[in-house]
C-alpha cells in the first residue's frame, strides 16, 4: 500500500512539474515572436541587435543558477518554485510600461527577470524530476517533460504571431514606404506595441494563480542533502568537494553547447527563412517547425528510453543527426535548406534529457549545486546567436555559412561528451 501511495504521489508530482514545463516552454519560446516583433516595433536596424531578445533571456541563467541553488537549500524546491513564478509573473508585467514607452531596453529588462525566474524553476524542477525515480530513466521522465515544453513552444509561434506579428509585411511596407508620415509612422508603431498588453497581463495573472496552487499542493519534497556521495564502494570514501565532479563540468559546457544548438534551431529560424526569401508572415511560424521535430523526438524517447536505447547512446545518435542535417542545411537552398533547420529539432530532442542526468549523476548532497551549474550552462543561448549575428552583419559571413561554422562545433563536442566524456573522473 505504501508503494501505491508513492507511486501515485509522484504522478501527482510528475503532472505539476509537467505544467511547469509547459509553462517554461511558452515564456522561453516566445522569443523567436519578439525578436522580429520588437525589431519592427523597436526600429532595430539589425538582426544583431535583435538578437539581443535571446541574450537577455538566456544569460540570466549564468548569474542566477548558483544564486538559485542557495535559495533552494534555504526554502525547499517547492517554495523556490513558487517565489520563481511570482517573479516571472513581475518580469511579464514589466512588458506594459516597456510597450507605452517604447523602450528597447525595458523590454529587455523584463526579459531578463523572466530569465531569472526560470533559472531558479528550471534550478528547482530538473534535478526534482530527474531524482523522483530510478536515474537510469531520467531521460524518459525528461523527454516526458520536454513533450509538455515543447508542445507549448509549437503553439506560442502560432498565439503569440497571429497576435504580434499581424499583417507583418503589410506594415513592414508602410514604414519603409517614403510617402509614409512620421505622424502615421509613429500611430502604427503604437498600434502595434499595444498587442502586448492583455497577452502580457493574462500571462502575469496564470503565473500567479499557478504560485498559490503549488502553494498549497502536496508537492512532495525531495531530500538530497543528506546523501552520501560515495567514490568507491569497497573503500567506502567520500568526495568532499563539488570540484571533484569532472563530469559535471564537462556536462555543464556541453548544456552551453546543446542550448546554443538549440536556439540557433529554434529562435533563429525565422531569421534563416527570411534571409532565403520567405516573407514574414510565413517565418513567423517556421519555429513551430522545429519545435514539432522536438516533439517526435521526445515521443521517440519515451518509448525507447531505456528498454532499447541508453541515455548515452541516443546523445551519440542525436550528435550525428545535427552534423548531417547542418551540412544538409547549409548545401541546399530555400525551403529545403529550411526543412533541414527544422530538422535539427528532432536532432536535438533527447540531448537535454540525456545531457542533464548523465551531468549531475552520483552527485548526492551536491546534486543542487551540480544542478546550478548545469543550469548555468543555459548561457549558451545568450552566446551563440550574437555570435551568428555578428558573423553574418559585422564580418559579412554569408548567413548560410555562418549558420554552419557555429553549429558543427556544438554538436562535435555533444558526441565527444555521449562517448567519452560523461565518463570522466568516475569510477565503474
Amino acid at each position: 500500500m505504501t508503494n501505491n501511495n508513492q507511486q501515485g504521489s509522484n504522478v501527482k508530482a510528475i503532472a505539476i512539474i509537467g505544467a511547469l514545463f509547459f509553462i517554461f516552454g511558452f515564456v522561453t519560446w516566445a522569443n523567436s515572436t519578439l525578436i522580429p516583433f520588437l525589431k519592427l516595433a523597436c526600429g532595430l536596424k539589425t538582426d544583431l541587435e535583435a538578437f539581443f531578445v535571446t541574450f537577455a533571456s538566456y544569460i540570466a541563467y549564468f548569474f542566477l543558477a548558483l544564486p538559485s541553488s542557495w535559495l533552494l537549500k534555504k526554502m525547499g524546491f517547492k517554495n523556490g518554485i513558487v517565489v520563481g513564478l511570482f517573479i516571472l509573473g513581475i518580469g511579464s508585467l514589466i512588458f506594459i510600461p516597456a510597450a507605452s514607452s517604447r523602450s528597447f531596453g525595458l523590454f529587455l529588462t523584463g526579459i531578463f527577470i523572466q530569465g531569472a525566474a526560470l533559472s531558479l524553476l528550471q534550478t528547482a524542477s530538473n534535478p526534482y524530476i530527474s531524482i523522483i525515480g530510478p536515474i537510469e530513466s531520467a531521460a524518459k521522465r525528461i523527454s516526458i517533460m520536454g513533450l509538455c515544453n515543447k508542445f507549448a513552444g509549437i503553439i506560442v509561434p502560432i498565439i503569440m504571431g497571429s497576435i504580434f506579428l499581424k499583417n507583418a509585411s503589410a506594415i513592414e511596407a508602410k514604414i519603409s514606404n517614403a510617402a509614409t508620415t512620421l505622424a502615421e509612422k509613429e500611430a502604427l508603431l503604437g498600434e502595434v506595441l499595444s498587442r502586448v498588453y492583455t497577452p502580457y497581463i493574462v500571462l502575469a495573472i496564470v503565473f500567479s494563480l499557478f504560485a498559490l496552487f503549488i502553494r498549497f499542493s502536496n508537492l512532495p519534497e525531495i531530500d538530497v542533502d543528506k546523501e552520501e556521495v560515495v567514490e568507491d564502494e569497497s573503500t567506502h570514501v567520500a568526495k568532499t568537494s563539488i570540484f571533484q565532479f569532472p563530469h559535471l563540468f564537462l556536462g555543464a559546457f556541453c548544456i552551453f553547447l546543446y542550448v546554443a544548438a538549440e536556439v540557433m534551431a529554434g529562435d533563429i529560424i525565422g531569421t534563416y527563412g527570411k534571409q532565403l526569401g520567405i516573407s514574414a508572415d510565413v517565418s513567423r511560424y517556421l519555429t513551430t517547425l522545429t519545435l514539432s521535430g522536438m516533439l517526435v523526438g521526445y515521443v521517440i524517447g519515451i518509448i525507447t528510453i531505456p528498454k532499447y536505447l541508453t541515455q548515452q547512446a541516443a546523445l551519440k545518435i542525436c550528435a550525428l543527426l545535427g552534423l548531417l542535417f547542418t551540412a544538409a542545411a547549409y548545401l541546399t537552398s530555400g525551403y529545403t535548406s529550411v526543412i533541414f533547420v527544422a530538422l535539427l529539432g528532432l536532432a536535438n530532442s533527447l540531448m537535454w534529457p540525456a545531457i542533464f542526468p548523465l551531468g549531475i549523476k552520483g552527485l548526492g548532497k551536491f546534486t543542487k549545486t551540480g544542478s546550478a551549474i548545469m543550469i548555468m550552462g543555459i548561457a549558451g543561448g545568450a552566446i551563440w546567436p550574437l555570435l551568428y549575428g555578428y558573423l553574418k552583419d559585422v564580418q559579412h559571413v554569408h548567413f548560410q555559412l555562418a549558420f554552419f561554422i557555429s553549429m558543427i562545433p556544438c554538436y562535435l563536442y555533444i558526441l565527444y561528451f555521449a562517448v567519452y566524456g560523461h565518463k570522466v573522473g568516475q569510477r565503474k
